[in-house]
């Protein structure tokens, strides 16, 4: 069962402040154009910091006492499997320095669509969204469920900005990628497929 706690608490707390992190970055990137150092600093200290912090402090009730039985198990590994398989993809295909934020930062950088980006346009964050559920089930308390609920409208508001950013970094290419390419799962849309 500690496994299950340590294992469920470690993705929580490497997942969910990414939005955080984020929303200090994209709104503000012309501000930290000149300070980009600070901005990774500032802003990987301020999520991670107040996440872990609040993660530390509601651990008992975000972490169930019983066992979540074998099926949320088998589904929460294989769930936090598909985020580490996409997180190493991703970090393949971009690099560690695309993949924190750099060319949004200093405004530098190609438009990247091939590998996973030719099917998905947000392949991290499918990988983010998969891993927080598998931890969900792994942790099981009403709780954390009901924090997921609305941690997930805001994770969905910052990747909003994400796109809106791009969509003026890259301009009509963008654009025409967003409509070709399904933002987190490969799946093309019925209508798409009619003649």
């Amino acid at each position: 069962m500690r496994f299950l706690h340590v294992l469920a608490g470690f993705i929580l707390f490497f997942e969910l402040p990414i939005p955080i992190y984020w929303l200090i970055l994209h709104p503000f990137n012309s501000f930290w154009r000149s300070r980009v150092r600070a901005a990774f600093l500032f802003a990987g200290l301020s999520a991670w910091t107040c996440g872990g912090v609040l993660l530390w402090y509601f651990r008992h009730h975000l972490l169930a006492a019983a066992r979540p039985s074998w099926f949320a198990i088998a589904a929460g590994f294989s769930l936090i499997a598909i985020e580490v398989y996409l997180f190493v993809r991703v970090e393949r295909e971009l690099g560690g320095r695309r993949l924190v934020g750099h060319a949004e930062l200093t405004g530098t950088g190609e438009m990247f669509c091939g590998g996973l980006y030719a099917h998905v346009r947000h392949p991290r964050y499918t990988g983010m969204f998969s891993a927080v559920l598998g931890a969900g089930l792994l942790a099981g308390t009403q709780l954390l469920w009901i924090v997921l609920l609305i941690w997930c409208p805001f994770a969905l508001l910052v990747i909003r900005l994400e796109e809106r950013e791009l969509a003026v970094r890259f301009g009509p290419s963008y654009e025409a990628y967003r409509k070709r390419v399904p933002a987190f799962l490969p799946i093309r849309s019925l209508s798409a497929h009619k003649l």
